[in-house]
Protein backbone atom coordinates (compact mmCIF):
# COMPACT_ATOMS: atom_id res chain seq x y z
CA UNK A 1 0.00 0.00 0.00
CA UNK A 2 2.24 2.83 -1.51
CA UNK A 3 -0.72 4.87 -2.67
CA UNK A 4 -2.71 7.25 0.01
CA UNK A 5 -5.76 7.19 -2.51
CA UNK A 6 -8.37 9.80 -1.40
CA UNK A 7 -7.17 12.50 1.04
CA UNK A 8 -10.36 13.16 3.34
CA UNK A 9 -7.92 15.77 5.36
CA UNK A 10 -4.93 17.20 5.55
CA UNK A 11 -2.30 18.38 2.72
CA UNK A 12 -1.78 16.03 -0.06
CA UNK A 13 2.03 17.44 -0.57
CA UNK A 14 2.82 16.94 3.21
CA UNK A 15 1.26 13.57 3.12
CA UNK A 16 3.07 12.52 -0.21
CA UNK A 17 6.56 13.81 1.84
CA UNK A 18 5.70 11.16 5.06
CA UNK A 19 4.56 8.53 2.35
CA UNK A 20 8.02 8.54 1.07
CA UNK A 21 9.70 8.63 4.46
CA UNK A 22 8.03 5.71 6.31
CA UNK A 23 8.84 4.07 3.07
CA UNK A 24 12.56 4.91 3.63
CA UNK A 25 12.12 3.30 7.23
CA UNK A 26 13.11 -0.41 8.05
CA UNK A 27 10.29 -2.53 8.99
CA UNK A 28 11.97 -4.19 12.48
CA UNK A 29 9.12 -7.00 12.75
CA UNK A 30 7.25 -8.10 9.48
CA UNK A 31 4.51 -10.80 11.10
CA UNK A 32 2.91 -10.14 7.33
CA UNK A 33 3.15 -14.07 6.41
CA UNK A 34 1.82 -15.54 9.90
CA UNK A 35 -1.22 -17.90 9.53
CA UNK A 36 -4.10 -16.44 11.17
CA UNK A 37 -7.87 -17.98 11.37
CA UNK A 38 -10.71 -17.13 8.78
CA UNK A 39 -13.00 -14.50 9.97
CA UNK A 40 -16.23 -15.92 12.26
CA UNK A 41 -19.13 -16.30 11.36
CA UNK A 42 -21.35 -15.75 14.29
CA UNK A 43 -21.50 -13.16 16.72
CA UNK A 44 -20.40 -13.50 20.33
CA UNK A 45 -20.96 -12.72 24.06
CA UNK A 46 -19.60 -14.00 27.24
CA UNK A 47 -20.26 -17.03 28.78
CA UNK A 48 -19.99 -15.48 32.36
CA UNK A 49 -19.21 -12.28 33.96
CA UNK A 50 -15.95 -11.07 36.00
CA UNK A 51 -14.93 -7.94 38.06
CA UNK A 52 -11.05 -6.54 38.41
CA UNK A 53 -9.77 -3.62 40.25
CA UNK A 54 -6.90 -1.77 40.09
CA UNK A 55 -5.86 1.60 41.44
CA UNK A 56 -7.34 4.49 38.79
CA UNK A 57 -5.92 6.11 35.83
CA UNK A 58 -6.61 9.85 36.71
CA UNK A 59 -6.94 9.34 40.49
CA UNK A 60 -3.60 6.48 40.98
CA UNK A 61 -4.59 6.33 45.26
CA UNK A 62 -8.35 5.32 44.38
CA UNK A 63 -9.75 1.43 43.92
CA UNK A 64 -11.23 1.01 40.96
CA UNK A 65 -13.21 -1.67 39.16
CA UNK A 66 -14.63 -3.00 36.11
CA UNK A 67 -16.83 -5.67 35.58
CA UNK A 68 -17.49 -7.46 32.24
CA UNK A 69 -20.90 -8.88 31.80
CA UNK A 70 -22.48 -10.74 28.49
CA UNK A 71 -25.60 -8.58 26.46
CA UNK A 72 -28.25 -8.78 24.30
CA UNK A 73 -27.07 -5.83 22.51
CA UNK A 74 -24.70 -5.33 19.61
CA UNK A 75 -21.83 -3.92 19.94
CA UNK A 76 -19.51 -2.99 23.46
CA UNK A 77 -21.09 -0.60 25.51
CA UNK A 78 -19.97 1.15 29.03
CA UNK A 79 -21.95 1.57 32.29
CA UNK A 80 -21.23 3.38 34.75
CA UNK A 81 -22.84 1.91 37.80
CA UNK A 82 -21.96 5.21 39.87
CA UNK A 83 -24.87 6.92 37.49
CA UNK A 84 -27.95 5.23 37.86
CA UNK A 85 -29.78 7.41 36.03
CA UNK A 86 -27.73 7.10 32.97
CA UNK A 87 -27.64 5.04 29.96
CA UNK A 88 -25.38 2.78 28.57
CA UNK A 89 -22.31 4.92 26.53
CA UNK A 90 -22.30 2.79 22.58
CA UNK A 91 -18.92 2.34 21.58
CA UNK A 92 -18.63 4.28 18.61
CA UNK A 93 -17.01 7.07 16.94
CA UNK A 94 -20.49 9.52 17.65
CA UNK A 95 -19.83 8.90 21.02
CA UNK A 96 -15.88 10.38 20.93
CA UNK A 97 -16.01 13.55 23.62
CA UNK A 98 -12.11 14.62 23.26
CA UNK A 99 -8.93 13.20 22.91
CA UNK A 100 -6.98 14.78 25.74
CA UNK A 101 -4.93 17.59 26.39
CA UNK A 102 -2.26 17.58 28.59
CA UNK A 103 -2.82 13.04 28.89
CA UNK A 104 -3.60 11.94 25.30
CA UNK A 105 -6.49 9.78 25.38
CA UNK A 106 -10.18 8.53 24.28
CA UNK A 107 -12.72 10.19 26.53
CA UNK A 108 -16.71 8.36 25.34
CA UNK A 109 -19.42 10.41 26.83
CA UNK A 110 -23.09 10.13 26.17
CA UNK A 111 -25.93 12.05 27.33
CA UNK A 112 -25.41 13.86 30.75
CA UNK A 113 -22.17 15.82 30.57
CA UNK A 114 -20.86 13.39 33.57
CA UNK A 115 -21.40 10.21 31.80
CA UNK A 116 -17.94 9.87 30.67
CA UNK A 117 -15.29 7.62 30.58
CA UNK A 118 -11.54 8.11 30.24
CA UNK A 119 -8.76 6.41 28.85
CA UNK A 120 -10.91 3.82 27.20
CA UNK A 121 -8.72 3.09 24.53
CA UNK A 122 -6.56 -0.04 26.47
CA UNK A 123 -10.15 -1.72 26.99
CA UNK A 124 -11.84 -0.90 23.63
CA UNK A 125 -9.01 -2.01 21.63
CA UNK A 126 -9.66 -5.83 22.78
CA UNK A 127 -12.81 -5.37 20.93
CA UNK A 128 -10.38 -6.12 17.41
CA UNK A 129 -8.88 -8.93 18.50
CA UNK A 130 -10.53 -10.95 20.99
CA UNK A 131 -13.74 -12.39 19.30
CA UNK A 132 -16.02 -11.16 21.60
CA UNK A 133 -18.57 -8.58 19.53
CA UNK A 134 -21.22 -8.10 22.03
CA UNK A 135 -19.84 -6.67 25.47
CA UNK A 136 -21.29 -4.71 28.54
CA UNK A 137 -18.87 -3.25 30.80
CA UNK A 138 -19.97 -2.10 34.24
CA UNK A 139 -17.23 0.64 36.06
CA UNK A 140 -17.91 2.06 39.36
CA UNK A 141 -16.38 5.40 37.64
CA UNK A 142 -15.44 7.34 34.86
CA UNK A 143 -11.80 6.79 35.93
CA UNK A 144 -10.84 3.20 34.41
CA UNK A 145 -8.16 0.96 36.49
CA UNK A 146 -4.51 1.70 35.02
CA UNK A 147 -2.20 -2.21 35.25
CA UNK A 148 1.16 -2.51 35.32
CA UNK A 149 0.76 -5.23 32.98
CA UNK A 150 -0.77 -2.86 30.23
CA UNK A 151 -4.10 -5.12 29.14
CA UNK A 152 -3.36 -8.33 29.59
CA UNK A 153 -5.48 -8.11 33.22
CA UNK A 154 -8.08 -7.39 30.48
CA UNK A 155 -7.48 -10.31 28.18
CA UNK A 156 -7.55 -12.63 31.42
CA UNK A 157 -10.53 -11.32 32.97
CA UNK A 158 -12.26 -12.05 29.25
CA UNK A 159 -10.79 -15.31 29.16
CA UNK A 160 -12.26 -16.37 32.75
CA UNK A 161 -15.64 -15.03 31.17
CA UNK A 162 -15.90 -17.77 28.22
CA UNK A 163 -17.64 -16.98 25.30
CA UNK A 164 -21.04 -18.02 23.53
CA UNK A 165 -21.99 -17.61 20.13
CA UNK A 166 -25.09 -16.30 19.63
CA UNK A 167 -27.53 -16.81 16.28
CA UNK A 168 -26.64 -13.41 14.50
CA UNK A 169 -24.12 -12.92 11.87
CA UNK A 170 -21.20 -10.61 11.88
CA UNK A 171 -21.01 -7.81 9.87
CA UNK A 172 -18.01 -7.13 8.20
CA UNK A 173 -17.26 -3.55 6.58
CA UNK A 174 -14.26 -1.83 4.52
CA UNK A 175 -13.44 1.11 2.44
CA UNK A 176 -14.02 0.78 -1.27
CA UNK A 177 -10.59 2.75 -1.76
CA UNK A 178 -7.52 3.84 0.18
CA UNK A 179 -8.60 6.93 1.87
CA UNK A 180 -6.49 8.80 4.12
CA UNK A 181 -6.25 11.72 7.27
CA UNK A 182 -3.06 13.73 7.73
CA UNK A 183 -2.34 15.62 10.93
CA UNK A 184 0.38 18.80 10.69
CA UNK A 185 3.21 16.86 12.23
CA UNK A 186 3.81 14.76 9.13
CA UNK A 187 1.68 12.07 10.61
CA UNK A 188 -1.00 10.52 8.75
CA UNK A 189 -3.17 7.09 8.69
CA UNK A 190 -4.58 5.12 5.87
CA UNK A 191 -7.26 2.91 5.78
CA UNK A 192 -7.35 0.52 2.55
CA UNK A 193 -9.49 -2.78 1.48
CA UNK A 194 -8.12 -6.41 2.10
CA UNK A 195 -6.15 -7.39 -0.81
CA UNK A 196 -7.36 -10.68 -0.89
CA UNK A 197 -11.32 -11.01 -0.42
CA UNK A 198 -11.46 -14.92 -0.89
CA UNK A 199 -9.80 -14.78 2.61
CA UNK A 200 -10.00 -10.92 3.86
CA UNK A 201 -8.04 -10.06 7.07
CA UNK A 202 -7.66 -6.81 9.07
CA UNK A 203 -3.54 -5.92 9.21
CA UNK A 204 -1.67 -3.36 10.32
CA UNK A 205 1.35 -1.48 8.99
CA UNK A 206 2.66 0.88 11.74
CA UNK A 207 5.89 3.31 11.91
CA UNK A 208 6.65 5.35 14.94
CA UNK A 209 9.35 8.24 15.27
CA UNK A 210 10.47 9.52 18.23
CA UNK A 211 13.37 12.11 19.37
CA UNK A 212 13.88 9.85 22.52
CA UNK A 213 15.27 6.50 23.29
CA UNK A 214 11.97 5.46 21.84
CA UNK A 215 13.85 6.33 18.20
CA UNK A 216 12.15 4.64 14.97
CA UNK A 217 10.11 1.44 15.20
CA UNK A 218 8.21 -0.36 12.48
CA UNK A 219 5.75 -3.67 12.51
CA UNK A 220 4.03 -5.34 10.05
CA UNK A 221 1.11 -7.87 11.43
CA UNK A 222 -2.00 -9.30 10.87
CA UNK A 223 -4.51 -8.60 13.17
CA UNK A 224 -5.15 -11.92 15.63
CA UNK A 225 -5.95 -13.21 19.34
CA UNK A 226 -2.43 -14.58 19.70
CA UNK A 227 -0.60 -11.23 18.56
CA UNK A 228 -3.47 -9.15 20.84
CA UNK A 229 -2.55 -10.83 23.98
CA UNK A 230 1.61 -11.19 22.78
CA UNK A 231 1.25 -7.06 22.63
CA UNK A 232 -1.17 -6.42 25.62
CA UNK A 233 1.90 -6.18 28.06
CA UNK A 234 2.78 -3.41 25.54
CA UNK A 235 2.77 0.41 28.37
CA UNK A 236 1.89 3.94 27.17
CA UNK A 237 5.39 5.15 27.05
CA UNK A 238 5.97 8.69 27.78
CA UNK A 239 8.91 11.48 27.66
CA UNK A 240 11.20 11.98 30.86
CA UNK A 241 11.01 15.15 30.02
CA UNK A 242 6.99 15.13 30.89
CA UNK A 243 7.50 12.69 33.90
CA UNK A 244 9.70 16.12 35.70
CA UNK A 245 6.63 18.32 34.00
CA UNK A 246 3.85 16.22 35.60
CA UNK A 247 5.98 16.54 38.92
CA UNK A 248 6.26 20.16 38.85
CA UNK A 249 3.93 22.50 37.28
CA UNK A 250 1.77 19.84 36.02
CA UNK A 251 1.14 19.56 39.98
CA UNK A 252 -1.15 22.40 39.55
CA UNK A 253 -3.58 20.16 37.58
CA UNK A 254 -5.66 18.29 39.10
CA UNK A 255 -5.57 15.32 36.14
CA UNK A 256 -2.08 15.92 36.50
CA UNK A 257 -1.67 15.92 40.02
CA UNK A 258 -3.54 12.59 40.99
CA UNK A 259 -2.08 10.31 38.01
CA UNK A 260 -1.69 6.74 38.53
CA UNK A 261 1.37 6.55 36.02
CA UNK A 262 4.27 5.08 38.09
CA UNK A 263 7.61 3.44 36.50
CA UNK A 264 5.95 0.16 36.28
CA UNK A 265 2.91 1.06 34.51
CA UNK A 266 4.33 3.23 32.06
CA UNK A 267 7.43 3.16 29.69
CA UNK A 268 9.70 6.24 30.20
CA UNK A 269 12.11 7.00 27.95
CA UNK A 270 14.93 10.04 28.24
CA UNK A 271 17.24 11.64 25.31
CA UNK A 272 19.16 8.35 24.83
CA UNK A 273 18.15 5.55 27.24
CA UNK A 274 15.11 4.19 28.71
CA UNK A 275 14.58 5.28 32.43
CA UNK A 276 12.62 1.58 32.90
CA UNK A 277 13.29 -1.73 31.25
CA UNK A 278 11.28 -1.56 27.73
CA UNK A 279 8.98 -4.59 27.34
CA UNK A 280 8.52 -6.79 23.61
CA UNK A 281 12.13 -6.86 22.21
CA UNK A 282 12.56 -8.62 18.87
CA UNK A 283 16.33 -9.15 18.03
CA UNK A 284 17.47 -6.77 20.72
CA UNK A 285 15.53 -4.05 19.73
CA UNK A 286 12.83 -2.59 22.31
CA UNK A 287 9.12 -2.52 20.30
CA UNK A 288 6.91 -1.81 22.85
CA UNK A 289 6.14 1.82 21.76
CA UNK A 290 5.34 0.49 18.23
CA UNK A 291 3.20 -2.48 19.74
CA UNK A 292 1.17 -0.40 22.44
CA UNK A 293 0.61 2.47 19.57
CA UNK A 294 -0.46 -0.17 17.05
CA UNK A 295 -2.43 -2.50 18.90
CA UNK A 296 -3.73 -0.39 22.02
CA UNK A 297 -4.47 2.56 20.65
CA UNK A 298 -4.84 2.40 17.14
CA UNK A 299 -6.90 -0.36 16.73
CA UNK A 300 -9.21 1.25 19.69
CA UNK A 301 -9.81 3.86 16.96
CA UNK A 302 -10.41 0.98 14.38
CA UNK A 303 -12.98 -0.09 17.51
CA UNK A 304 -15.09 2.97 17.12
CA UNK A 305 -16.30 1.94 14.03
CA UNK A 306 -19.76 0.27 15.55
CA UNK A 307 -21.87 -1.51 12.93
CA UNK A 308 -19.18 -4.21 11.88
CA UNK A 309 -15.85 -5.50 12.42
CA UNK A 310 -13.12 -3.53 9.64
CA UNK A 311 -11.72 -5.41 7.50
CA UNK A 312 -8.66 -4.24 5.46
CA UNK A 313 -5.06 -2.96 5.58
CA UNK A 314 -3.80 0.24 8.06
CA UNK A 315 -1.17 1.94 7.42
CA UNK A 316 -0.17 4.68 10.64
CA UNK A 317 2.96 6.52 10.48
CA UNK A 318 3.71 9.08 13.50
CA UNK A 319 0.05 9.45 14.29
CA UNK A 320 -2.05 9.29 17.74
CA UNK A 321 -5.51 9.46 18.97
CA UNK A 322 -6.49 12.85 17.79
CA UNK A 323 -5.48 12.29 14.25
CA UNK A 324 -7.02 8.22 14.42
CA UNK A 325 -10.50 9.38 15.64
CA UNK A 326 -10.45 12.41 13.16
CA UNK A 327 -10.11 9.12 10.30
CA UNK A 328 -13.10 7.48 11.92
CA UNK A 329 -15.17 10.53 11.97
CA UNK A 330 -14.35 11.49 8.25
CA UNK A 331 -15.36 7.86 6.78
CA UNK A 332 -18.55 8.75 7.93
CA UNK A 333 -18.74 12.32 7.11
CA UNK A 334 -17.77 10.83 3.51
CA UNK A 335 -19.79 8.16 3.58
CA UNK A 336 -16.97 5.71 2.53
CA UNK A 337 -17.69 2.77 4.82
CA UNK A 338 -19.25 -0.11 2.77
CA UNK A 339 -20.43 -3.25 3.96
CA UNK A 340 -17.59 -6.53 2.84
CA UNK A 341 -20.00 -7.82 0.92
CA UNK A 342 -20.85 -5.16 -1.42
CA UNK A 343 -16.95 -5.65 -2.27
CA UNK A 344 -16.87 -9.27 -3.05
CA UNK A 345 -20.11 -8.37 -5.20
CA UNK A 346 -17.99 -6.22 -7.47
CA UNK A 347 -15.28 -8.58 -7.85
Amino acid sequence: MNNPGTILMGDGDAIRTSYAEMSQQPVDWDLSDKAVEPLRKQQTTLANSTSISGPGTFMGKATRTITFEPTDMEGWWLDRTDLPGSLPIRVGISNVWTTGQIVSNIVLRSGNPHNYVRMVEHLISLRMGMGVDNLMVKLDSGDPPLFERGSLDLIEALDRCGRVTIDKPVQYVTVKEPVTVGGTYGDFVTLAPPDDLENPQLTVDCAINFNTAIGQQRIIFPVCEELTRMASVARTNTSLTKVIYCATLGRLFADVRNLGYNTKNVSIAGKSKYMNEPRLLHEGKALEAAWHRAVLDLLAAIALIPNGQFVGKIKSYKAGHRLDCELIKQLYLNQVVVPLEEMNGAH
